[in-house]
């Protein structure tokens, strides 16, 4: 979804606008990313890659 999909309960224009205060706010909360710009996807990955990293060394230490 995105903020040219969405119109303001506030002011019943496209958020995309942003002409009244909460469309500004709202727009500025969709377009921010999380953790140095990671998509919540792309941080799944990043745990699952590590995940196995780790069990693939807990296998070769004989742990």
């Amino acid at each position: 979804m995105s903020c040219e999909d969405l119109v303001c309960a506030r002011c019943a224009h496209p958020v995309a606008e942003g002409r009244c205060p909460q469309c500004r706010a709202y727009r500025e909360r969709m377009h921010q990313h999380g953790f140095g710009g990671l998509t919540p996807a792309m941080i799944s990955l990043l745990l699952i890659a590590l995940f196995f990293l780790t069990l693939a060394l807990r296998h070769l230490t004989g742990t």
